[in-house]
């Protein structure tokens, strides 16, 4: 067995996330795989050539292909397009793929800022790609400006369920090295082209042996893998998209409101400040808080006078206890069209908000909920036992509220104001003070039968200050909380 030495590198824990930094990383890795690029596909010849198979079978031969994350070229020329053009990251990789199909064309670039002028194309492919993008959503966002109406978005990846058996296969050898690893499910993919106005055609699955075992292998391939139930232990997993029908509408120009409940958080506000965009044609920042012990009022009064931001700076003083409290204050005091929550840990980045904005002025949900459990998180930025739990809450109130939800405890959520004000004269519905402020927004807005989106983020460990959640007397506020959902929405109507 030969193992080709390599040593994957680690994310800087930086607070800004250097884009320069981490392309350059990104494009190191790539070359240096390109190395060995085709010994790792002979190596792996049975997935490729599966994989291969499934592509040929979506896409017909012929049309104008547009493949990222090309590598060496060795699909797309395999798919016989009328038109091929090839983009990666790696320019070792494309001097590779211009030798070997001369007759393809391939642009270095990065698929999450795309930009191939006004060219379209009939199909656009991302094989085993949305693994090793930072940012899928912008890859997404970016595909939007080379699609007709009829492109067909094809995307093929792993199962989750192979996720263990992949990393050891990697760590003994027998799978390339890769410097990012999302593990996204079928839902999440689709999840994220709808977010960007693109809707599901088909999705499917194949290859449950993935290695050359004889008789065996094929006769599980070939038979049990398309067997009900069966089929979900398959390795590959693909969708196709295309553009939906509001795939070119235009945002609403809806003023903003950013809610910043901060205690004890003096480290944070300046860059809180500093990082929050302007969104739609006014931006108000409102920072509330009550209680702080190291200086986070005066900060805030300081910084408003200080600070050069596009944004209004406002600051409401808190009189109750608790974030739920904190947001019924400022947001009785908010006059944007749209309300946004950002903790003031910043574990969510305040530069993903605009996709929160985009999300409701284009009309993707009513109600945009922010997601810490699609990405890779930062180490140390949840512990062990709070991320199992957010997941069990994930599920439990998925089942309450008839909606999926994955992460019903991240603190950006986003809605209008007039769906607010709504939600906040039947607070006492559900006959329980909420501490938080989740529960009474999402329970309001299933109430109203809002159509909750949610948006993956990418979260990041605190950089000042201490956690002010206490996991189990927390926990067992948020089981009540649950309880009374429950009693609400499934038992008494």
């Amino acid at each position: 067995m030969n193992v080709v030495p390599f040593k994957l590198q680690k994310t800087p824990k930086t607070q800004h996330i250097n884009p320069e930094e981490t392309a350059s990383e990104l494009e190191a890795h790539f070359d240096q795989m390109a190395l060995t690029h085709d010994q790792w596909r002979q190596k792996n010849a049975l997935y490729y050539k599966e994989q291969t198979q499934l592509l040929k079978h979506l896409i017909p031969p012929g049309l104008k292909v547009l493949e990222l994350g090309c590598a060496t070229g060795d699909t797309l020329a395999a798919l016989n397009p009328s038109v091929g053009v090839g983009v990666d990251f790696s320019g070792q990789m494309l001097e590779k793929a211009r030798l070997k199909y001369p007759h393809l064309r391939f642009e270095k670039m990065n698929a999450e800022t795309l930009d191939l002028g006004e060219e379209t194309f009939d199909v656009v492919v991302l094989a085993d790609l949305v693994g090793e993008l930072r940012d899928l959503w912008a890859a997404f966002r970016a595909l939007r400006k080379i699609c007709h109406p009829e492109t067909r978005i094809v995307i093929s990846y792993y199962n989750f369920f192979w996720q263990p058996a992949l990393e050891l296969a990697q760590s003994i050898g027998f799978k390339r090295p890769q410097y990012i690893q999302n593990w996204f499910t079928i839902g999440d993919i689709t999840n994220l082209l709808r977010l960007n106005g693109f809707t599901k055609v088909s999705h499917g699955d194949k290859l449950l042996c993935p290695l050359a075992v004889p008789m065996i292998g094929n006769l599980l391939n070939r038979y049990a893998a398309g067997l009900p139930g069966i089929h979900h232990l398959n390795l590959l997993q693909y969708v196709v998209a295309r553009p939906g029908p509001d795939f070119h509408v235009q945002p609403e120009p809806l003023s903003t409101t950013v809610l910043i409940p901060a205690k004890n958080e003096r480290g944070n506000i300046r860059p809180a400040i500093r990082r929050t965009p302007k969104m739609g044609p006014k931006t108000e920042i409102i920072f509330v808080e009550g209680g702080s012990e190291d200086g986070t009022r005066e900060e805030i009064l300081r910084a408003m006078e200080e600070e050069d931001s596009p944004c209004d700076i406002r600051f409401v003083p808190q009189t109750g206890k608790g974030k739920g409290d904190a947001v019924m204050s400022g947001f009785a005091q908010a006059t944007g069209d749209v309300l946004m929550i950002l903790d003031a840990d910043l574990t969510v980045m305040p530069e993903d908000l605009p996709r929160f904005y985009m999300a409701l002025a284009e009309g993707r949900g009513e109600f945009i909920n922010g997601c810490r459990l699609v990405y890779p998180m930062e180490d140390e930025a949840m512990r062990h036992l709070n991320l199992i739990a957010n997941k069990l809450f994930g599920i439990a109130f998925s089942y309450v509220l008839s909606q999926p939800l994955k992460d019903t405890l991240c603190g950006t959520k986003v809605l209008r104001r007039s769906d607010y004000n709504k939600i906040h004269r039947q607070r006492d519905m559900f006959g329980a003070k909420d501490p938080f402020g989740d529960f009474d927004l999402l329970f309001g807005a299933s109430q109203l039968g809002l159509q909750i989106a949610e948006m993956p983020v990418r979260y990041k460990a605190r950089r000042y200050g201490s956690t002010q959640i206490h996991r189990f007397r927390h926990g067992l506020m948020l089981g009540k909380m649950l309880w009374r959902g429950y009693k609400h929405f499934k038992i008494d109507i």
